[in-house]
């Protein structure tokens, strides 16, 4: 019965989600411009306004459902004796409680942070022991070059990589391009991470078996890959460019895993729950101000902890179960399907090249 209402819950709000997300979605304003020429439906704000509550309703009773019926904590023992783990923005939330995992499983830790000092106090009070090692290194995804930087030394320093996690994530985030010129949450979520993954590549096949985990999120199932207009120049919506990012998370981990075949490297993909953390931090000032409120109030009610939300990366960087597994997406430690777009060969392809084009990277694969 549970089972039976959850899918009913997220047939509706999947159904929700991508219809709002060509022009609705979350409050991201109080009206619609109207472009000459096009001829798309444009709704009226009280109507653009209406759907936005009854999406984040049904979205509340999905998440007090959720919080009721989850049991979702990684079970697996794997210890990571003589293991090198990378997670990338882990000074506070889910990337800090999986590094504090990671660190009892006796892994060597790198923390790969934007913001050093504060990355230095996670790291103080994750350790253990005084034979704990951790390593902080600065690592600022709105920037290719800093990326390319962190690699270097990295490869310098670390003659193994075993796994790769990269948890690093921005939403919401008012309209902005990063130093490269892209689209905030495309720059961060995705392309930073696309270019560290392929940079380190190499290292971790010679460290196989190895795996590479990348949090995606469920609001992936309410985005589309604007081909067209990635950036998001032309209409410009905080849910829509974090959508399109972690849905080309899904499509990046597919895709990978295909080309990856036979290495001994294998890819994960993830949605980590309706946590709170600092993620959500920009919707303040970017949503409509009945929707936050809204979302406020089952946040302080039902939102997961990020202990309990680090349980799914944990799972895909550990469970001795998953290492004949590559490519897959996981909800509450178990492999679930993701959306039909997420599903789509040709988008990953076209995923993958538009991405070496934009990281300047030679159009191979891998």
């Amino acid at each position: 019965l549970g089972r039976l209402i959850h899918l009913l819950l997220h047939i509706i709000f999947t159904f929700y989600c991508q219809y709002a997300s060509s022009s609705l979605f979350v409050g991201m304003g109080d009206n619609v411009a109207a472009t000459a020429g096009n001829h798309h439906l444009q709704p009226s704000g009280w109507i653009y306004k209406f759907l936005n509550l009854i999406l984040v309703l049904i979205g509340g009773i999905k998440l007090i459902f959720l919080s009721i019926w989850r049991n979702s904590w990684c079970k697996s023992e794997a210890r990571l004796d003589g293991k090198t783990v990378i997670v990338t923005g882990c000074n506070t939330g889910i990337g800090k409680e999986t590094c504090r995992d990671l660190i009892k499983r006796g892994a060597k830790l790198i923390m790969a942070c934007r913001d050093v000092t504060k990355a230095e106090k996670a790291a103080a009070e994750i350790r253990q022991t005084k034979t704990d090692e951790i390593i902080v290194r600065h690592l600022d995804l709105t920037s290719l070059d800093s990326v390319r930087s962190f690699s270097s030394q990295i490869l310098k320093e670390e003659p193994k990589i075993h796994i790769l996690i990269n948890n690093a994530g921005i939403m919401m985030h008012p309209e902005d391009r990063t130093k490269d010129g892209f689209e905030m949450h495309f720059g961060v979520n995705h392309l930073g991470h696309f270019l560290l993954t392929l940079l380190l590549l190499d290292r971790l096949k010679e460290s196989a078996p190895a795996r590479i985990v990348t949090v995606s999120s469920a609001a992936h199932e309410g985005g589309e890959m604007d081909f067209d207009d990635i950036n998001l120049s032309k209409s410009y919506k905080p849910w829509k460019a974090y959508s399109q990012s972690k849905l080309a998370n899904i499509l990046f981990s597919k895709e990978l895993a295909k080309q990856l075949h036979g290495t001994g490297v294998t890819t994960y993909c993830l949605h980590p729950g309706v946590v709170d953390t600092e993620l959500g931090r920009y919707m303040s000032e970017s949503g409509n101000k009945t929707i936050v409120r809204i979302l406020q109030f089952f946040s302080s009610l039902f939102l997961d902890t990020p202990a309990k939300g680090a349980q799914t990366t944990i799972y895909c960087a550990v469970d001795e179960a998953l290492e004949n597994t590559s490519g897959k997406y996981y909800l509450d430690c178990r492999e679930t399907e993701p959306s039909s777009r997420a599903r789509d060969e040709e988008d990953s392809k076209r995923l993958w090249k538009l991405s070496l084009e934009m990281v300047k990277l030679e159009s191979k694969s891998v």
